[in-house]
């Protein structure tokens, strides 16, 4: 899976984000004027649709529980998933890609959601947002200890900084001490890295769209199990809000930002591509003000732009 994943060189990593983001063989060096304005518009709609997963999240969970929500997310997802795959007759994966499938389905399509839904029920979208903003750093560790290569020591300061920021970020909303959400968080940093960097792997053998797509598929038989149960034991109340949330989760975020920013980067290149995701936190942080009515605390984008320029570095630093 490219976009939310990590590629398997360290100097090629993209920018990933929550809903999920990126990395494989980079696009075509020279691509021609027509594709690249496609390729880009393409990607900067992936960009807006990963940004609008948390406020939709928060959305969603007026109407449903944390795990109904991602138990109904991931079936709607995984059903739209399985039309494309049969509409395309694409074939199953080889058996030795289960695996890795797998560990995609564990850490993006059910832990990653899972954990940021328990997180934002007390989090705000705009905390979460800088906290997640630290992904791309926690998937390019995780793909440098799978491959075993070695980036350049410019790389790993800046990811420590990066990594020292949103410490100091959660220290100071928090109170001088974690809190229940900030653990969620900052679990969903780790599964959903291990998942990108294992989906950057099998983006390289199949095409992205189909990686994430399999992962859905495999995760489906559970899903419709546990969205019985979730939704026998959560109360469901069901508004306009929350059932908007859930349907952009599941066919926004999932689906069709995906879909298009794989499209996206095929034609501009993971480079490219990357320089668009940065502005993906900074635009939660104005999700979360117009839609959600969240007030921003002064160390919120502030934090945010420095994340984002630690991120900066680390993708211009070399192997």
């Amino acid at each position: 899976m490219k976009t939310h994943d990590s590629a398997t060189a360290p100097d090629a990593i993209a920018v990933t984000g929550p809903g999920g983001r990126a990395a494989g063989p980079s696009g075509p060096s020279t691509p021609a004027p027509d594709s690249r304005r496609r390729g880009t518009l393409l990607a900067g709609l992936g960009v807006v649709a990963f940004s609008l997963t948390f406020p939709s999240t928060v959305w969603g969970l007026e109407s449903f529980g944390p795990w109904s929500l991602v138990a109904v997310r991931s079936t709607l997802a995984a059903l739209l998933a399985g039309a494309f795959l049969l509409a395309g007759r694409v074939p199953l994966p080889e058996r030795r890609h289960w695996a890795g499938l797998a560990v995609v389905a564990g850490g993006v399509v059910i832990g990653f959601p899972l954990l940021t839904s328990l997180a934002l029920q007390t989090s705000t979208t705009s905390h979460a947002a800088v906290v997640v903003g630290l992904l791309p750093l926690t998937t390019a560790a995780f793909a440098a200890l799978r491959t075993g290569r070695r980036p350049s020591r410019t790389f790993w300061i800046a990811a420590v900084s990066g990594a020292v920021v949103v410490l100091g970020f959660t220290l100071a909303e928090s109170g001088g001490a974690l809190s229940a959400g900030d653990l969620y968080l900052f679990g969903a940093l780790l599964v959903c890295a291990a998942g990108y960097t294992e989906g950057g792997r099998l983006a390289g053998l199949m095409p992205g769209w189909q990686v994430i797509g399999w992962a859905l598929v495999l995760c489906l038989p559970l899903m419709v199990a546990a969205s019985a149960v979730a939704l026998s034991l959560e109360p469901v109340r069901l508004n306009a809000h929350g059932v908007i949330g859930l349907v952009w989760v599941a066919a926004g975020s999932t689906f069709f930002g995906l879909y298009v920013w794989y499209r996206g980067m095929a034609a501009i290149g993971i480079p490219k591509a990357s320089q668009l995701q940065l502005a993906q936190p900074l635009l939660t942080l104005v999700w979360s003000v117009t839609l959600l009515g969240e007030t921003l605390s002064p160390a919120a984008p502030v934090a945010a732009v420095a994340v984002l320029v630690c991120i900066a570095v680390t993708q211009r630093s070399k192997s």
